[in-house]
């Protein structure tokens, strides 16, 4: 039989302290950019490079592989070489006040022009009550005026002379004019006129209507002379405004009128301001003294809200070099997307132009966009509003609650700005393939996946690269530096987290808690640079913190609560091993498997599965049983057999196929009535040919039966059987490993179920003769004479019923 047993360097990979030219991470360059990711890298390079639409970047792994970081690191440096963007600005709309209107301005002016227009109503405010306060101002009034009563006055006597030839005079009432009859140059009064012949009587109403009717186009006349004085009134008003603020319009344009948008909005707010100058005109105090102070503040509230309409909201103002990176940590749909405030006046609520407030989308626009996706998912409305973003390049600034309205309210609608941005989503691999499936938008507008791994090669030059990671870290954080015994077991720790001797992590999120803690413990040993032992202890240390439910298990264990055999032997019954999970803490526990057999129809039951307490890779694992029994002995006859087996103890759920190597070795016991040694334990799946494949938590599984059988005391002959595929992985803790170098405990590998059940029970597994039969004594004769023997015993029993 040949000796399986594992060599001690086998079960764990070393690195060399003295393999590194440094003495300590004090003479290490810092780490620049990240370290075994480069299929990321290269992926996130053509994604932030291409300029076609679509191209937005999806980064997915696993949690601590330093997706976010090197994501806006890399966002960081592209956006460094490239020029800022344009600001924007939203204008109010001479032409339709609920339509601000957006409009893109150079870089830095935006906040330049609203501190311009914040000038001009300020200086226009105090210039045009100015002018119309000036004597030149009232002269050409009183100009204007006396040339009006000069024309009214020559009007109205024409219209009197015309009435006095007639024998008539005209008097100005409030009710307007009245004729009154003249005789001999004297007025008749109403009396004496009822006593005049009816002839004379006759003709005085024949000339008054004459007269009235020369009145009507007289009045029509006034009229005219009223409007022609009424406009160059309004043309001497707009006159003097023109003179008090078209300069100051000017010097705006001056500076901006270049943007076309810009100059006509410019040249509109000098004919709104001449057709509101009363807004101007009326200071405050101006006749309101004795207003009730609460209709005096709506009054002030309604001018500044209109002198507000000059004003210029600026959206989004560029002072960095660049263009930008923004990450949103909590994207909401207004967080993102923008929104229209409101101000409470009076009971009501108000809106303007000024009170648009943008998104990260806007601040983004024109560079980059970091997003959680998970996040982003779950925010409401979010991902549809994103995809339309994505998919139209514009930004609609609109509030979501006003869409689910019963009844529509008047509310300002922003002119879309055009998008020029790059988003990027980070998330798990899980929820990539989830809407990948599910969104057929995903992979029109996410076309770059980059996908960062948990592992890298340990090769030259990663060990160095963890030591320039350690360096970047004690110089970021203000650290201990390490020496470098201290980095080669940092190495170790990694090739340990990746559960391989060639591999190593990348998940550097833990790694620098362990080189943070490890630098805490060396200060309080009192050393200036952290060792060896201080990363042990810190690994130790963390280790303890998490592990109260390992112990309170192996307590169990020890005072005899959980059965778990580990010296002599037992037919039908094996240690398997099993790996549990506390989410930041992984254990392994032996656990009871036993096997019983009987006449029957050939069936392989698992009361674990029977009962409900198994998931599908179990299942699985456990009837590849039944192909493996039928392939190897079921070729003449049928197994007549009923055969059960079970996880002795177990009260929760069974997952994996990793226990069906040792729920094998249980039936052939039982089958072949062959003990099996209880120190040994054994991990592994099997294929219906009898292979021996590999599984996961190697480690955690060794640690964990060496831990019960150390806690009981060891006596040279316990181990643990693992696949020989599994060695690669083996980084097992230093007390594991002196145990087996000094002889007290083993690990074996094995390749197929035959040297498994030899190493197990110390009987040879045989092979099949010339003549298609096992040599007697083998496990597999043994096995073929119980199934035989089965088998007589199903045709008695099936002769003596019939």
């Amino acid at each position: 039989m040949a000796d399986l047993r594992l060599d001690p360097g086998a079960l764990r990979r070393r690195c060399d302290p003295d393999a590194f030219s440094f003495a300590t991470t004090a003479d290490v360059a810092p780490l620049e950019g990240t370290i075994g990711q480069e299929r990321a890298l290269e992926a996130l390079a053509f994604g932030l490079e291409i300029k076609d639409g679509g191209y937005n970047i999806f980064a997915t792994g696993p949690i601590g592989t330093g997706k976010r970081s090197t994501v806006q690191a890399e966002l960081e440096r592209h956006a460094a070489a490239r020029a800022a963007p344009s600001d924007w600005v939203y204008l109010f709309n001479f032409g339709d006040d609920e339509r601000p209107l957006a409009v893109a301005l150079p870089t830095g002016e935006g906040r330049g022009l609203a501190s311009e227009m914040s000038r001009f109503v300020l200086e226009a405010c105090r210039e045009i009550p100015r002018a119309f306060e000036s004597e030149r101002y009232q002269q050409r009034r009183r100009e204007a005026g006396e040339q009006l009563e000069a024309r009214r006055d020559e009007a109205l006597a024409e219209l009197r002379a015309f009435a006095l030839q007639r024998g008539l005079a005209l008097e100005l009432t409030p009710a307007g004019l009245v004729t009154i009859p003249l005789i001999e140059g004297k007025p008749v009064t109403p009396q004496a006129f009822g006593k005049l012949p009816a002839a004379q009587q006759q003709q005085f109403r024949d000339a008054g209507h004459e007269v009235e009717k020369r009145t009507t186009s007289v009045m029509t006349r006034l009229r005219e002379i009223e409007r022609d004085a009424q406009e160059r009134l309004r043309k001497v008003d707009r006159e003097v405004a023109l003179f008090a603020v078209g300069h100051l319009v000017d010097d705006v344009k001056l500076r901006y009128g270049e943007h076309r948008a810009v100059a006509r909005w410019l040249d509109q707010v000098r004919e709104d301001v001449i057709e509101n100058l009363e807004q101007f005109r009326e200071q405050a105090g101006d006749g309101q003294a004795q207003l009730p102070a609460p209709l005096l503040a709506s009054v002030q509230r309604a001018r500044e809200e209109f002198l507000g309409r000059y004003e210029v909201n600026v959206l989004v103002a560029r002072s960095e070099a660049g263009a930008p990176v923004v990450v949103e940590q909590n994207p909401t749909y207004y967080n993102l997307f923008g929104r229209v405030d409101y101000q409470t006046v009076l009971g009501g609520a108000v809106t303007s132009h000024r009170l648009i407030r943008p998104g990260a989308v806007h601040r983004a626009n024109g560079g980059y966009l970091l997003l959680d996706a998970i996040a982003v998912l779950s925010r409401p409305f979010v991902w549809d509003k994103l995809k339309e973003v994505l998919r139209t390049r514009h930004i609609q600034i609109e509030n979501i609650g006003e869409q689910y309205m019963l009844f529509p309210t008047t509310t300002q609608r922003p002119q879309p700005i055009e998008l020029d941005l790059k988003v990027v989503l980070v998330g798990p691999a899980a929820v990539h393939q989830l809407v990948y499936a599910l969104d057929e938008d995903v992979r029109k507008l996410f076309k770059v996946k980059a996908d960062f791994d948990v592992e890298m090669p340990w090769s030259d030059p990663a060990p160095q690269r963890y030591a320039e990671f350690v360096s970047r870290m004690v110089r970021d954080q203000g650290l201990r530096h390490f020496d470098r015994g201290a980095i080669a077991t940092i190495v170790e720790c990694g090739a340990r987290d990746a559960a391989h001797q060639g591999k190593l992590t990348t998940r550097f999120s833990d790694i620098a808690d362990i080189v943070s803690e490890a630098s805490h413990w060396a200060g309080r040993a009192g050393r200036e640079v952290a060792t060896a032992d201080d990363v042990e202890r810190a690994i130790e240390a963390k280790r303890r913190r998490s592990n109260r439910v390992e112990e309170k298990e192996r307590e169990l264990i020890a005072e005899g609560t959980l059965l778990v055999d580990i010296e002599g032997e037992r037919v039908g019954q094996v240690n398997g091993l099993s790996v549990a999970s506390l989410g930041d803490y992984e254990f392994g526990l032996p656990a009871r498997i036993t096997a019983s057999v009987s006449l029957g129809e050939g069936e392989v039951v698992s009361i674990d599965r029977e009962t409900e307490l198994s998931g599908a890779i179990h299942d699985k694992g456990f009837l590849i049983l039944s192909g493996f029994l039928r392939e190897r002995y079921g070729g003449t006859r049928p197994l007549s057999l009923q055969a059960s087996l079970v996880f002795e103890q177990s009260y929760g759920g069974i997952e994996g196929d990793s226990a069906s190597c040792a729920e094998l070795y249980a039936l052939m016991s039982s089958l072949a009535d062959v003990p099996i040694r209880q120190g040994v334990a054994v991990t592994g799946s099997v294929d219906q040919h009898g292979e021996v494949q590999p599984i996961g938590g190697v480690n955690e599984k060794i640690e964990g039966f060496f831990a019960v059988c150390s806690q009981r005391g060891l006596n040279g002959r316990q181990g643990v059987v693992i696949p020989a595929t599994n060695v690669r992985h083996l980084m097992l803790r230093d007390d594991v490993v002196e145990a087996v170098r000094d002889g007290r405990f083993s690990v074996w590998s094995v390749r197929t179920v035959d040297e498994g059940i030899e190493l197990l029970t110390g009987v040879p597994a045989g092979e099949r003769g010339p003549d298609g039969a096992f040599a007697e004594g083998t496990i597999h004769r043994r096995i073929e004479d119980r199934l035989a023997e089965l088998a007589e015993a199903a045709r008695a029993a099936a002769k003596a019923k019939e």
